[in-house]
């Protein structure tokens, strides 16, 4: 009976996140499809506006670590809510810059850095809130489906931006995408809580069943106490394994958030519409393979161990991931190069739940920081990309930059090898064992 009326809240809250991660990803994103209508009214050259993309990334690597740290001592639920309010201001002003300023370039840089700083929480808050409120075999999907709303906000973000710019302008899609998060978030606020303990909605049976899901003790322990030393998490093998994994895979992921649309309409010489429609592709299959990653990761975690599943899954998808880029690269016609390279970041996306689950495991209280100085890897790999990618091709033609980073995604792949999944994080005040 008590398995009947269990309450399924944490699920709620999950694709809420899942919704926050989908505004997020519009509110960055849209500058990339926005980027050639801004290059013309700012007269910007694709490396200035390279430039204004990096600024985001280097915002946005920045302060992970300390978004990490806020969610660790105040909690998922102020810490995002706050981060959707800054969101907002700092998406509209990108659109209120006047190109007529002078040194407007710089003011879309410092305003595009900011926005990346405000931005640096949303996953390292959503993984302080897994941590308490999700048991370990059910992480995988958990994180799958967060990271699902990469995709999703990615992939709609075609669609969205492409129509208001055509009908009223590029700077009505940011101002849109500033008020969808504001709503959002204001839902995020009145609807969650920071530990399963504090929602009144939350089931005793599933309070129980979440409790009993914990591999570090006191998961729900005050967000100031038991958090895990600096020196501990800057010596272990498995935080610097995964955090250049994570750099590897935030470099290639960066491509398709950036670079992806523009390459479409100017190197493969489709129109706007084509473009916009062939860019929808790897924001859907990273969705998909999000989805199915993190299934797969808790099956084969369940069935094999947390290194089969969190570890192996993620290497394969780094390698296949590779492939597809090497091969989609070099394919003759459009299509086929939209497809095969969809296929390199569906891949790609099989990988994303495992490094959060991981940090969420090993890391239990503190799993904001350790996962919020992880990310920071991927991020620095970000900002290289939207430097980097202009760079090379300009140089040696735009296959080059899919190469570089095909070679990256591989070193990701063996950097898993080096993971332990169930070695933790000691907190403070235990003994090393």
């Amino acid at each position: 009976m008590n398995e009947q009326r269990r309450s399924h809240v944490r699920w709620f809250l999950v694709f809420w996140l899942f919704i926050l991660s989908a505004v997020s990803y519009l509110d960055r994103v849209n500058i990339s499809f926005a980027g050639t209508f801004i290059s013309s009214d700012y007269h910007l050259s694709k490396v200035q506006l390279g430039w204004v993309f990096s600024a985001f990334f280097w915002g946005y690597a920045l302060f992970q670590t300390l978004g990490g740290w806020l969610a660790d001592r105040f909690g998922p639920r102020n810490v995002l809510t706050t981060g959707v309010v800054w969101w907002g201001i700092f998406t509209s002003l990108t659109a209120a810059v006047s190109p007529r300023l002078g040194g407007a370039i710089f003011v879309l840089v410092a305003v595009r850095f900011l926005l990346g700083a405000g931005e640096a929480i949303i996953f390292p808050a959503s993984n302080q809130f897994i941590s308490r409120w999700i048991p370990t075999q059910e992480r995988g999907f958990a994180n799958g489906l967060i990271f699902a709303g990469v995709g999703a906000g990615a992939g709609s973000a075609p669609a969205i931006v492409t129509y208001i710019m055509l009908h009223y302008g590029w700077r009505w899609s940011f101002w849109f995408s500033a008020l969808v998060g504001l709503l959002v978030g204001a839902i995020w606020f009145f609807s969650s809580r920071d530990a399963p303990e504090s929602h009144r909605l939350v089931s005793p049976a599933e309070l129980a069943h979440i409790q009993q899901g914990h591999s570090s003790p006191s998961p729900s322990a005050a967000f100031d106490r038991n958090g895990v030393s600096w020196s501990n998490i800057l010596q272990s093998r498995n935080v610097w394994a995964v955090t250049l994994s994570y750099f590897c895979y935030g470099y290639v992921a960066a491509i398709f958030f950036t670079w992806f649309y523009i390459y479409l309409l100017e190197v493969r010489g489709l129109n706007l519409k084509s473009s916009a429609l062939y860019s929808m592709v790897p924001p859907i299959a990273m969705v998909v393979c999000s989805l199915l990653g993190g299934v797969i990761n808790d099956r084969l975690s369940v069935a094999f161990g947390r290194r089969v599943g969190r570890c192996g899954i993620a290497a394969f998808g780094l390698t296949l991931a590779a492939i597809l880029l090497v091969l989609g690269s070099r394919a003759a016609s459009a299509t086929l190069a939209s497809l095969v390279l969809a296929g390199g970041a569906g891949a790609l996306y099989l990988a994303q739940s495992s490094y959060w689950s991981v940090t969420a495991d090993i890391a239990g209280p503190s799993a904001g920081s350790v996962s919020g100085f992880m990310n920071m890897g991927a991020q620095l790999g970000s900002a290289v990309t939207a430097l980097l990618t202009p760079f090379i091709a300009s140089r040696v033609g735009w296959t080059y930059p899919f190469v570089a980073a095909a070679i990256l995604s591989a070193l990701g792949a063996v950097a898993w090898l080096a993971v332990d999944p169930l070695r933790n994080l000691e907190p403070l005040g235990e003994t090393s064992r």
